[in-house]
This record gives C-alpha cells, sequence and structure tokens, in this order.
C-alpha cells in the first residue's frame, strides 16, 4: 500500500489574486509547486513505458539513501531508493516501469532533485551537489533535457522579474518609473513565451510541452470601463473561462504531477467568488469538461464534495455545493469510483440537507413544547424568525445561547422571533435547560424521534442557526448569534 503525505497549501483571497494579476502575475505558471518550491510534471498511460533503468549522480554527494518521490495530485509517496555509491552514484532498476510523471529523486534532509517520468525509462542525470540545476547534464531523455533547459531559463529571469515587480510597487501608476517598469515586464513575458514558443514547436510530442502547457495561465486581458478604469470583472471571468484551455483532459498522466491540483486550487479558491451560486458554477464548468469515467472527473468530484464538507467549511451554505455535487455527479452511474453503499450514503446525506439551503422557503417545523403542545413555525406571526438547534450538552450551545437571549431581548420588539429546537437530549434535561437560560420566547419544542425536524432543517453541529423572512425564505444559516443583525438589516435594507 503507498503511503501518501499531504502537502496541501493554503487559501489566497480573490483581492490578492486581482492585484497581483495587474502586475503580470502570469508570468510563472501553476506547473511550480506553491508549497515546496518544486515544478510538477506530466504522465501518459503505463501501456508503453519500459522497465526503468535510471542512472543519478550527483558530485559531492556522500553515501546514502536516495529515495523516488512519485506524486498524486498534492500528496507524495516512494516510489524505489538505491544507495548512493562512493562516487555520487545511485542506479535504478526494475522490470516494472515506474508511473509516469513528475518524481523528486530525493536524499532525505539534504537535497532533491526534479524529474519527469515517461514511456522512455532509460535515462543518466548527473551533476553537481552545489549547483544541481546549472550543472545538469541529461542524457538519453529528451524530456529531462528540456526540463532542464527551461528550468535554467526561468531561474536567470525569475530574480529580474521578483526586482522589477517589487519596484513597480512602489511607483504611482502612470508616472515615468512606473511605466518603464511595466514595460520591462512585458519584455521579459515576451522573451518567455519565444522561448517557450520555440520548444513547443520543436518538440511537439514531448511530455516536457504537454506539461508546461498544462500549467501555462492565460493572458490578462486589459478590458476598461468606460470611465478608463480597469473592469476587474471582466478580467477575472475571461481569466477564470480561459483557465483550462491548455490541459488535455484525455492525458491522465497530469494527475500524477502537482499541476492539476494546485490549478484546481487556484481555480476554486482564488479565482471563484467564495458563495455556493459561483461556487457551484464554477465546479459545473469544469465537471464539464472533462470525460466520464475519467481519473480527472473522480479527482475533481471529490475533491470539491471533501472541500466544501459542511462540517469543515466556513462557507455560510456550504451544503448547497455539497448537495448540487453528490446529486448530480455521486449517482450510481456516475460514481464509477465508489460502490453502491457509499453512493446511497452520500445521496441520502445531499437529501438531508436540500430542503434548507439559503434560498428555499424554510420547512415548517411541528413539535411539542414542554407542556406537551404543538408548536409550528408556520403559525408565528414575527416578520423575521430565528430558528435555533441547540443541544443542552454542548459546550458552545453554553456560549451562544445566552448570547441568543440577549440577542431576543433586544430584537423581538422590532419584529424578531425565536424557534429553539433541542436536538441529542432527554425531556428533563431540555426542560432543565430552557429554565437555566431563562429562555424568554415561548416556541422551544423537542422530539426525541427526531421525525419533526428530519430532511427539514439540517444540523451537522450544534448550535445551528437559521434566519427566516418575512416570507419564510432561508436568507442565512451557520451563523453566529453576533452575526444574525447584520443579516436581518441586510434583508430589512433590500426592502426599502
Amino acid at each position: 500500500m503507498q503511503q501518501f503525505i499531504n502537502f496541501a497549501g493554503t487559501k489566497s483571497k480573490l483581492m490578492r489574486f486581482l492585484i497581483v494579476l495587474s502586475l503580470f502575475f502570469g508570468l510563472f505558471s501553476c506547473t511550480e509547486n506553491s508549497g515546496s518550491g518544486n515544478p510538477a510534471a506530466v504522465s501518459t498511460g503505463q501501456s508503453n513505458a519500459e522497465a526503468p533503468d535510471i542512472t543519478v549522480q550527483v558530485a559531492g554527494a556522500a553515501q546514502d539513501w536516495m529515495y523516488i518521490i512519485g506524486t498524486y495530485t498534492d500528496q507524495q509517496y516512494k516510489l524505489d531508493s538505491a544507495r548512493i555509491d562512493a562516487t555520487g552514484t545511485a542506479h535504478f532498476k526494475q522490470n516494472a516501469p515506474y508511473q509516469q510523471g513528475f518524481v523528486y529523486f530525493m536524499v532525505q534532509d539534504k537535497f532533491s532533485i526534479q524529474a519527469l517520468i515517461s514511456e522512455d525509462q532509460t535515462f543518466s542525470l548527473t551533476t553537481n551537489l552545489n549547483n544541481i540545476v546549472g550543472d545538469m547534464v541529461v542524457k538519453g531523455s529528451i524530456d529531462n533535457e528540456l526540463y532542464y533547459r527551461n528550468a535554467v531559463f526561468e531561474s536567470e529571469q525569475r530574480p529580474v522579474f521578483n526586482t522589477l515587480n517589487s519596484q513597480l510597487q512602489g511607483y504611482i501608476e502612470g508616472s515615468v518609473e512606473y511605466t518603464r517598469n511595466k514595460e520591462a515586464l512585458a519584455k521579459l513575458l515576451e522573451e518567455r513565451k519565444a522561448h517557450l514558443k520555440d520548444i513547443f514547436t520543436s518538440y511537439p510530442n514531448s511530455f516536457f510541452v504537454s506539461f508546461k502547457k498544462a500549467g501555462q495561465n492565460p493572458d490578462v486581458q486589459e478590458i476598461r470601463l468606460p470611465d478608463g478604469s480597469l473592469d476587474r470583472q471582466s478580467q477575472v471571468y475571461n481569466y477564470r473561462t480561459q483557465f483550462w484551455d491548455d490541459v488535455d483532459f484525455t492525458d491522465e498522466r497530469l494527475i500524477y504531477t502537482p499541476v492539476i491540483s494546485n490549478k484546481l486550487k487556484r481555480y476554486i479558491d482564488e479565482l471563484t467568488p467564495q458563495n455556493p451560486d459561483s461556487i457551484m458554477y464554477s465546479a459545473d464548468y469544469l465537471m464539464s469538461m472533462v470525460p466520464e469515467k475519467s481519473e480527472y472527473y473522480k479527482y475533481f468530484a471529490n475533491w470539491i464534495v471533501t472541500h466544501y464538507d459542511p462540517k469543515e467549511s466556513t462557507l455560510m451554505d456550504p451544503q448547497a455545493v455539497f448537495t448540487n455535487m453528490v446529486e448530480q455527479y455521486f449517482t450510481y452511474d456516475k460514481a464509477f469510483w465508489a460502490d453502491s453503499t457509499t453512493v446511497f450514503s452520500l445521496q441520502q446525506r445531499a437529501y438531508e440537507m436540500s430542503a434548507s439551503l439559503v434560498g428555499k422557503k424554510g420547512p415548517n417545523v411541528e413539535a411539542a413544547n414542554p407542556n406537551g403542545k404543538a408548536q409550528s413555525i408556520y403559525a408565528m406571526d414575527a416578520p423575521y424568525i430565528i430558528v435555533y438547534m441547540y443541544t443542552p450538552s454542548c459546550e458552545h450551545c453554553a456560549v451562544e445561547t445566552p448570547k441568543l437571549v440577549e440577542f431576543y431581548k433586544q430584537w423581538h420588539p422590532k419584529g424578531v422571533d425565536v424557534f429553539g429546537i433541542a436536538v441529542d437530549t432527554e425531556h428533563q434535561e431540555w426542560v432543565d435547560y430552557i429554565a437555566k437560560n431563562k429562555m424568554p420566547w415561548v416556541n422551544n419544542v423537542f422530539d426525541p424521534t427526531n421525525k419533526a425536524i428530519y430532511a427539514k432543517y439540517f444540523v451537522d453541529v450544534t448550535p445551528e442557526i437559521y434566519v427566516l423572512n418575512p416570507e419564510r425564505i432561508i436568507i442565512a444559516k451557520n451563523l453566529k448569534v453576533e452575526q444574525i443583525a447584520t443579516m436581518i438589516e441586510r434583508d430589512m435594507a433590500s426592502r426599502k
């Protein structure tokens, strides 16, 4: 069994992207692994791959174990190992081909060498420990020759770019200095394009070209508003819709590189506004581009569902994203990687969430109060209803409930009422909790069978807060008490 190590990076903000966008952010591509500074690669099927016979020689390297570390999306795993001899040489040879993709030849805590593994797995890499990239000599692999030719080019260009970019941020837009630096950055970009175009044209079928194209960023279009200012919204939209244009989704070698994972994170986290509608649109757009029954289909569907797991996400309504993904892509005929039990479980969970999404009419709940009298959400007259789901033994509820009591005292005269729903408790514990917290609202219910709330108001973790407007539409959820007033005031303002 392969042991995976997660190297997932941190999220960036859309605004930060827009700032960098204006400074020729596209100069260096998504083929770089932002977490470790190591570039990525591409791969194809295994049918034509030969048995490996690879020699790696590093002048100055001590005798030690060298490992081949493979890549699968944003994870890494050990492929093979060999002992470095007294000449700094490690020899890797076996009968079965290695998985094609991006690898590191690594000596733990000392150094690593990046390489591409393609069908031709007989080659040598020779270099010096003090200058691994600059002194690299490749024999028997055109892909790695091109990889290191490009690595040298970028290592020479990058510090110049960084210096110009840093200086640009200190200049006033429109000044002589600003214009001069911006022109210099544009020239660097054109030099890089020419460099890559020469390689792409000369070696169109090479592994390196497939890899490098997949990681390229679209050109940033300078779109202006009528007043002459940059139309950043249109810039980002065009950039986002062109973001995957150079990725060949029939080539599953890319899954065994960081390039797809890096692009996916940037596409979802940076280029897509973090609201459910935008996320669902971007996700559906991406899924429409990949073949069904492919590794891309499986990876994208699983990643997005996991990324917006309601238990983990800070999004107001991650259930909307989760439900959309499960209903469309985790079906018995499409989720080819999952067994029927897994699909059923996911579909059931999505069903339980589907009635309580933001924008839908809040379902009615009718259950008994402490005196056994039935109470109903739809029988309440207040313009705004807070559905408060709590567990008496819950630590977070112990913090939020007193806050909600104070909120109620301030906002009840303004047309806000609370419908309290106790879950995962017993009758006496529930009654004692109401008395202890002096809950002033009259609508407090508990159904020990949970039938009254099943598939109505979804709750993973208590406390859970829903806000219903005068039409009983759910306008907010997953809130802290201090956020409720903002949501109500925003809805009130929209009605003026």
